[in-house]
């Protein structure tokens, strides 16, 4: 009763006359915070305008000073309820919720040092000690034992402090060799982020990241270390193209994770499962791909970005499948989620650019219209630097949309672009695959759309296209529909030309 006595004495005392929180049970008319933040969860794409004419019945300068104080309120009590967040939802990053009660910890325990309450605190740092050794959460384990070492300081229990000092300075090495795994494994990942010339130049540097990385773990096989070590082995394959290889490093790691060689408490098999899954896709095992996806897509939450990452690779797998009306339920699942709106305007192009293929490749079964189809091919660049990825997509859509109206006017400057295009940017060996596609569709037109002739010179570079292997992510963006399947479009295309549909 004591410990319960002295919070409450802290927390009466101490507490704030108004709770800088929201009361999300109060209806929206009880308040202007009430009234923006209902407007907020009503309407998506909210601007200051509508908010200020909707509370408060104008948009002038007054009234926008108004709001923007309004908001800036709102935004500093919405901020204090992440304290509370429910972490506990099965799908969200395993280690979160482990974490987060290590957190709070280390949040309670010191506000009572502080307010001189060693007992207690010792208690709770001694709890959030435990938990961070068994989720080999080293940073957090650090700063529990730097609390305990304080308190044993400060009531002189020198055997306790002995203890915790040496128990400290052991962990805080580990920390430090951490922290050097940690620089090499983040330079690795920036790197892997920008364009694809400087993702080409990472391969020459992640045979000597690895070795050092190896050797981290030799030295301290913690967890944080793996983990560096198993994604920096998956990026290398990834970029060399040896899907194979990511096939095994992931099924090694859910082997280790099922013996309880690896930590549940921070294994994200989330992460395990998009990769195998990636790997069958570009391994070409797209079936094997299809039966993995299917199964493992309720693991992602529907809100998060990696749900939406996840399901453009199970759409991957339906088109490479052939499978045009399974992907017509994936595309609608993605955009009738109410959380598509707030993805960035990239994944909004790609999954714009994804339903056009659809569209062109099976229209029956397609939920857009023609209309909306020919309107975005007209806005489609030919080119553009902020569409690092999706330009060959593109540019071979435009081309295949032009042949199929038979515009020559239209197809001629595409089949120049196609030349400026190979030549300007897929000089590496690793294109390959887009060269001889480029060379295949090139053919249609000056074999002057016969279908017979196509087929007959077009049948050599289709063999070499077939024995060509997909290319790292290093070198090339994704096939939205394999050549090969693209070649046998375009020729029934070059058969039966058409309208636009």
């Amino acid at each position: 009763m004591k410990e319960v006595s002295s919070v409450a004495r802290i927390v009466t005392n101490r507490r704030q006359k108004l709770l800088p929180l929201m009361d999300f049970t109060a209806k929206a008319e009880k308040g202007k915070e009430a009234q923006l933040l209902h407007l907020l969860q009503k309407k998506d794409n909210l601007t200051n305008l509508q908010a200020a004419r909707e509370l408060y019945g104008g948009s002038s300068s007054a009234h926008q000073t108004a709001l923007r104080k309004l908001k800036s309120r709102l935004q500093h009590k919405l901020l204090n309820h992440l304290f509370f967040l429910d972490h506990t939802d099965a799908r969200h990053p395993v280690y979160r919720q482990y974490e987060q009660e290590c957190l709070d910890l280390l949040h309670q325990a010191g506000v009572l040092l502080r307010e001189g309450e060693y007992s207690m605190s010792e208690k709770l740092y001694s709890k959030c000690l435990r938990l961070t050794i068994e989720g080999e959460f080293t940073s957090h384990q650090v700063t529990a034992l730097l609390g305990l070492r304080q308190i044993y300081a400060e009531q002189r229990q020198t055997l306790k402090f002995k203890a915790i000092c040496t128990q400290l300075r052991r962990t805080e090495r580990l920390q430090q060799i951490e922290h050097e795994a940690g620089h090499l494994f983040w330079e690795a990942k920036m790197l892997m982020a920008e364009r694809v010339r400087v993702r080409q130049s990472l391969l020459q540097k992640l045979p000597d990241f690895l070795t050092q990385m190896e050797g981290y773990y030799r030295q301290s096989p913690s967890f944080r270390i793996y983990d560096y070590l198993y994604k920096l082995r998956l990026m290398q394959q990834e970029l060399v193209g040896d899907y194979e290889g990511v096939i095994r490093t992931t099924a090694t790691s859910e082997k280790l994770y099922q013996q309880g060689k690896l930590n549940a408490k921070r294994f994200d098999r989330r992460y395990n499962m998009y990769y195998s899954v990636y790997a069958y896709f570009q391994a070409r095992r797209v079936h094997q791909g299809l039966k993995l996806a299917q199964e493992y897509l309720n693991a992602f939450h529907r809100s998060s970005g990696n749900w939406f990452v996840f399901l453009e690779l199970y759409l991957l797998l339906a088109m490479h499948a052939g499978d045009y009306r399974h992907a017509n339920e994936l595309l609608s699942m993605a955009f009738q989620n109410p959380f598509y709106a707030q993805l960035r305007d990239t994944a909004h192009q790609r999954w714009e650019l994804y339903r056009a293929y659809h569209h062109f490749i099976d229209p029956e079964n397609s939920p857009l219209r023609g209309l909306h189809f020919t309107q975005f091919m007209q806005t489609l660049p030919d080119y553009s630097r902020d569409k690092q990825g999706l330009n060959v997509a593109i540019l071979i859509l435009q081309f295949l949309h032009y042949l199929r109206l038979r515009d020559v006017e239209a197809l001629l400057p595409r089949l120049e672009g196609l030349r400026k295009y190979a030549s300007n940017h897929l000089r590496n060996p690793a294109a390959q695959r887009t060269r001889l596609f480029f060379r295949l569709l090139q053919l249609t037109v000056k074999e002057n759309f016969d279908v017979r002739a196509s087929t007959r010179k077009g049948q050599a570079l289709l063999t070499r296209l077939e024995q060509t292997p997909m290319p790292g992510e290093a070198f090339a963006g994704v096939e939205i529909i394999p050549y090969e399947n693209l070649w046998q479009q375009t020729l029934q295309i070059l058969q039966h030309p058409s309208e636009v549909r």
